[in-house]
This record gives C-alpha cells, sequence and structure tokens, in this order.
C-alpha cells in the first residue's frame, strides 16, 4: 500500500523564555521560522487561554470530588436567651461538634468519583483539540503568507520580463525591424503585469494581516518569516493509512474525549442506580452547653454530651424520581454511545481525506514543477526568436503569461504541499507532537 509521510517541515520548537511574549506590543524584528510563531501565537491566543481555564475549572472539580472519601466535620455555636412571662432569662451559650464518615454504600461514590475523572478527561481532550486546531490554523495562515510573498516575487519577475519586451520592441520600432503594433502590444503587456504586481502586493497584506491576527497583533504591523525546505521526504519515510487510522485511534482528541464521555455518562447510569440502595455511615458528635451566664466559667454548671453510631440510610419514596433518573442516565449513556461511533466514523472520514488530499497535493507539485520548467524554457526561446525576427510579439505575450501562470500555480503547489501535510496531523491528532519533532525534511 502507498505510503504517506507524516513529518511537518518545521524546526523544533524554540519558546520565547526571556520575553513576556503576552503583553509584547509589537511583533519581534528578526526572522522567526514556524515553530517561533507557533509557539509565540499559543502564549498570547485568547481561545486557548479560555480553553485552559476551562481545563484548570474541571481539574478543580476532580479535586473536590475526593472530598467524599473523606470524614465530614461540623462545628456550631449558639447564644440566646428565652423570654417568657414578660421576663427574661438568662443567656445560654452551646457549642457542638459533628462528624460523619460514608462507610458503604454499594459503589455509588466510586461511580460519583469515576464519572467525575472521566469528565475532567474529556475537558483535558477539549483543551488538546482547541490547541491543534489553533496551531493549524496558524499554520494555514504563516504558509498563506510565504505563497504571497512567492507570488509578489513572481509577479515582480514577470514585470521585469514584461519591461524587456518593452524596451526590445521599441528599440526593434525605431530601427524599422517592427510595427507600432508591437510596442503597444508590449505596453499593454506591461500595464497588465503592473497590474499584476499591485494585486500581489494587496495580496500579501492580507495575508500578513491573517497570520498577525492569529498572533493577536495588529494587523498593520510587519513579520518576518522564514520560507521551508523545498525536499519533502522520501517513500520510506510515509506511513499507511491503516498506520494513520491506528494513531488516530490514540491520539485524536475527539475520539478520546468521546470515550471519556461515554466512560462518564456509563458511570452516571450506575450511580444513578445505586442511590436506590442502602447506604451506612459513622458519625459522632460532642456538644456542650450553659444556661446560666453567672456560672458560665463554673464546673457544676458545665453540661458536656457526646455520641458515637452507625446510621443506616434506605431511600424508600422520592416521587419517582429516582426512577427516572435511572432511565435518563440510561438514555444518555446510550447517547453517548452512539455519539462516539458518529465521531469514530467522522474521524476516519477526516484521516482519509487529508490521506487523499495529501497524494493529489504531491502529484500536483510535480506536475507544476514540470509547467514550471516547460514554460520557463519556452519563454526564454521565444524571447530570443523574437529578438531577431522569428517570433512575433504576441508569441512572447504568450509565452510570458504561460510563464506567470505556471509560477503561480507552482507557489501554490508547493505550500498547499504543506497545509495537506499538517492536515494529516491534525487528522490523527499528532499535530503538536510533530511539531515538537518534526525538523525539515
Amino acid at each position: 500500500m502507498k505510503k504517506l509521510l507524516l513529518l511537518l517541515a518545521v524546526s523544533p520548537v524554540c519558546a520565547f523564555a526571556d520575553d513576556d511574549c503576552a503583553t509584547m506590543r509589537f511583533v519581534p524584528e528578526r526572522v522567526l521560522t514556524i515553530s517561533e510563531v507557533v509557539d509565540l501565537g499559543l502564549c498570547r491566543n485568547p481561545q486557548t487561554a479560555s480553553a485552559h481555564a476551562s481545563l484548570r475549572a474541571a481539574h478543580f472539580d476532580k479535586n473536590a470530588a475526593y472530598s467524599a472519601y473523606l470524614p465530614s466535620v461540623n462545628l456550631s455555636a449558639n447564644a440566646g436567651k428565652n423570654y417568657e412571662n414578660e421576663h427574661w432569662d438568662d443567656w445560654s451559650y452551646g457549642a457542638s461538634l459533628s462528624a460523619s464518615y460514608l462507610l458503604f454504600d454499594f459503589g455509588k461514590r466510586s461511580s460519583d468519583m469515576a464519572a467525575t475523572l472521566a469528565t475532567y478527561r474529556a475537558t483535558g481532550f477539549d483543551y488538546d483539540e482547541t490547541v491543534q486546531n489553533y496551531v493549524y490554523g496558524v499554520i494555514g495562515a504563516y504558509y498563506g503568507l510565504l505563497n504571497a510573498d512567492a507570488d509578489v516575487k513572481s509577479a515582480t519577475s514577470a514585470q521585469s520580463v514584461a519591461k524587456t519586451a518593452h524596451d526590445t520592441a521599441k528599440k526593434k520600432y525605431s530601427a524599422g525591424a517592427v510595427a507600432r503594433a508591437d510596442v503597444l502590444k508590449a505596453e499593454t503587456t506591461l500595464a497588465s503585469r503592473d497590474l499584476d504586481l499591485e494585486r500581489a502586493k494587496n495580496n500579501r497584506e492580507i495575508a500578513k494581516g491573517k497570520l498577525l491576527t492569529q498572533l493577536s497583533f495588529p494587523a498593520d504591523q510587519e513579520i518576518t518569516i522564514a520560507d521551508m525546505a523545498s525536499v519533502y521526504g522520501s517513500d520510506t519515510d510515509m506511513k499507511s493509512i491503516d498506520e494513520l487510522v491506528e494513531i488516530a485511534q490514540k491520539k485524536r482528541p475527539d475520539l478520546l474525549r468521546a470515550n471519556a464521555r461515554t466512560s462518564a455518562a456509563w458511570n452516571r447510569r450506575n450511580s444513578a442506580f445505586l442511590k436506590n440502595l442502602p447506604s451506612i455511615s459513622l458519625s459522632g458528635s460532642l456538644g456542650w452547653g450553659d444556661d446560666n451566664m453567672q456560672g458560665l466559667f463554673g464546673p457544676d454548671q458545665e453540661k458536656l454530651n457526646g455520641s458515637i453510631g452507625i446510621r443506616a440510610s434506605v431511600p424508600l419514596f422520592a416521587g419517582f424520581a429516582n426512577m427516572y433518573g435511572v432511565r435518563s442516565a440510561a438514555a444518555n449513556y446510550d447517547s453517548a454511545r452512539e455519539a462516539e461511533r458518529n465521531t469514530s466514523n467522522a474521524a476516519m472520514l477526516d484521516v482519509f481525506t487529508a490521506y487523499q488530499n495529501y497524494k493529489t497535493a504531491r502529484t500536483v507539485l510535480t506536475q507544476t514543477e514540470t509547467l514550471l520548467k516547460s514554460a520557463t524554457e519556452s519563454e526564454r526561446v521565444t524571447s530570443g526568436m523574437y529578438k531577431v525576427g522569428r517570433a512575433t510579439m504576441l508569441d512572447w505575450q504568450t509565452a510570458q503569461a504561460e510563464l506567470l501562470d505556471a509560477q503561480k500555480q507552482n507557489n501554490a503547489a508547493k505550500y498547499d504541499l504543506y497545509i495537506k501535510r499538517a492536515a494529516v496531523a491534525l487528522a490523527i491528532g499528532d499535530i503538536q507532537a510533530q511539531m515538537e519533532n518534526g525538523g525539515n525534511k
């Protein structure tokens, strides 16, 4: 079976350890690699920060759930006086300390804890998915800017060729070798190339603004990014579609989240059933009271009391709430199972689609490289033929247009391949590992 390269063309992650990146007002004035751009964005992005705050909240909820395994202790105090027969009694005081501990509840406490832990894991996978989607968005914006830069260079080159053609036509017209129509055609082509360059520059500004916005910087600032390597790996570095599916099942956040939610629903169903069974608790209390203010500190006036015992509680009837609670929890569990199955189907389709898109992108890149090589040679030959009178200006114009189109297609194919590679990493849920472990292959 044909295989697919998994490595993203990125350098090892470089953290902004010495800078307070979250409060930066301006983009660093140096050439930034894709790993540095992603790292900077993760430090500043409000969406991932919000997801991390939700994860912290779930973490505290999980810690709070452990309280069910510890005793509960309550301290209370009171002071008061009674009014009776138009007479106020003396102040009375009291204090009590009580404690209880659940000894046995047929596993309901364990089910509640398991459901809480599964919910916490699901929230963690939510955070992972948010981060990976953000990283993928930054990668797309990064390559989009590189593509726009390449288009500006191609448009500049095409403008230079058009100027050469215009100058050549003027010289030949002055020498009486060609008609005035050649000069006019060359001027038209030059004006068109000027327009193409302005459009390319505008598209470059838009692409730059998109990347800066992803990094939470104003869109009118400047950013300089490093280009990528032009070597894309060999067939021996690729993984099969079956291997990709296996990785996705282990690492893709939405699959893991769906599984965690199903586990939480299963434990909630069990807890709802166990809620109808008895529970046994150990309890104890210690109290003190004094009903005479004058003898507050007198030992003969103090009254201490206490108790210790075991209590069994059996829910007999709660207005059918427990019965319907069990049915509701069972239905929610069935829903979670089906949602997990649906998520799995969608994930496998994502992996397959990303795999096919990447294979197509590799083929398209190879074809555009061939097209660019042919168009470059054609323009070179045609320009030489025009200079010696063996080709018309229309022939040269056609060759120039074909060269510019081939350059733009090659630029788009090159950076689209990088995006498709990142899409494969996103589809299998391993984009962060690729960012940390990948290099320019």
